[in-house]
Formats: structure tokens, sequence, C-alpha cells
């Protein structure tokens, strides 16, 4: 089985701009605040109290700015406050985004869908691929199994907050074939691994970062090219049998991976 789609099928956002003419209508422009202070400040009250919505579009900077009187150089001001601030994030291509707060993950045994969901994160998962293929030799070794062997691929799309957070892609051994794209929908992979008894016990995993192909970058909502982190797993249950192999990328403004270093 095999569910596939393009971007246009499913776009991960709404990329229309969102009017911001109520949230700065009535700026003071005789008082003593700075303007570009007094319009960062609507739009963090915005984004807080949801008029500005997780994934929601700005218009560019200097239409907005012309739109409500003020420099470029104001609005510009306006705007990188929030984005060192974390709220808004540029992105070549799509414009001026809100971003919910950004993901921290702890370096354990979990999946991102429970990582999210910890964090008070609305998820959402969009299956793009679900197929049995032969499985490559790279591959194959991970899995412990013979090349060529049937394994499930799947490619999936993670949002956090309704905004793209990561694609990620997973083979499991043939023993686990069955694991449909619904569930996958409704579930974290490793929720659906625990409920069908499986014990996972330890995994070797590798972070990484590399470019977005182009493949990945609308998906994720960047430019082909844009950096992305990446983390590779491979899974073992308390057998020291290979349960699963994962190969992800997340957007980088979004995401971080946090480590706890111990002195020896």
């Amino acid at each position: 089985m095999q569910a596939d789609s393009t971007p246009a099928d499913r776009a991960p956002t709404d990329r229309t701009p969102i009017e911001l003419g109520d949230v700065l209508h009535d700026l003071d422009r005789t008082g003593h605040l700075p303007l570009y202070h007094q319009i960062a400040t609507r739009l963090r009250e915005a984004i807080a109290d949801g008029t500005l919505p997780t994934g929601s579009r700005l218009e560019n900077e200097v239409a907005l700015a012309e739109r409500i009187g003020v420099s470029r150089p104001t609005m510009r001001r306006a705007i990188q406050d929030l984005v060192d601030r974390g709220l808004l994030v540029r992105r070549r291509g799509v414009g001026t985004q809100v971003v919910g707060a950004r993901v921290h993950r702890h370096l354990e045994l979990s999946s991102l869908h429970e990582d999210l969901t910890r964090s008070g994160h609305a998820t959402t998962t969009q299956v793009l691929r679900h197929e049995l293929v032969p499985a490559s030799p790279a591959v194959a070794s991970q899995l412990g199994i013979a090349p060529g062997a049937p394994v499930l691929y799947i490619r999936r799309l993670r949002l956090s907050d309704g905004v793209p957070l990561a694609v990620l892609e997973n083979h499991l051994p043939p023993g686990l074939s069955d694991i449909t794209p619904e569930q996958l929908e409704e579930q974290g992979l490793y929720a659906i691994l625990r409920n069908r008894g499986v014990s996972m016990r330890v995994a070797r995993q590798t972070i990484g970062a590399r470019a977005a192909t182009r493949d990945e970058a609308p998906l994720l909502g960047i430019a082909a090219g844009a950096p992305v982190l990446t983390m590779t797993r491979v899974v073992f249950d308390d057998s020291g049998a290979s349960v699963e192999t994962g190969s992800h990328c997340y957007v980088p403004d979004l995401y971080t991976f946090e480590i706890t270093l111990v002195e020896r």
C-alpha cells in the first residue's frame, strides 16, 4: 500500500498573509514610546491571544509599513524584535511566519509524537508514503535481515501546532509490516510498537545537519538548500533485535536536542 501526495495537494500551512489593520490601527504617534516598540508589543499580544495563530503569515515588511504609515526601518526593527524572541521566523519563499515555542527534545528513547504531546503542543501527522519495499543493504544491516527482504517503509510529515516541523522516514522489519497509515496518523510510532508488546530498550543514534532537499523544502516550508537538523536512529528490543530504523530531519529554528552531560 502506498499513500503519497504532492505539496500542492497538502499545503502544510495557509500561505495567505494575515490582515493586521485591526491590530496596528491606532498607534500613538505623539507619545514617548517608540513606534517599533508599540508595533512589536501589539504583534506579541496578538500572537499570545490567538489573533495571529501559529503558522499564520504576515505581509512583507515593505507593504505592511506602507499600510500603517511607518518607515521601513521601524517595521523591520519591530519584526526583528519578535524574530529574536522566537515568536516569528523569516523564511525565503514563504515570508514572515508566526511560530510556537521552540520544541526542546531530551535525548532519551522517546518518539517525537510523545515529546510534542508531553510539551503541550497540538500534533498532526500526514502519512506521505506507506509501502513494502525491498531492504537496501544499509537498511538490511541495520535491521539484521537479508538484503532484499520486504520491509515497511513509511514517510511522514509531522506538524506542531499546525506548523511543519519534521519529515520522518522509517523502515520496519517484516514482523511489523502490518501497521496501517490510519494508526500512524492517530498515534506515534513508538506507542504503536509498545501496544504490540515490543519492548524498546536501547538505541544507536546520530545527530547532524545538512541542506534540505528539493523534496523536503516545500513540505517543511523552507527554501531548498536551507539547513535542517538530522537524526538517524536504530532501536533494539530487550533481546537485542532491531525493531526500527529511522532517518529524520527537522526545521532548526523550531527544534533543539537537549543533552545532559555527567562527569565520570
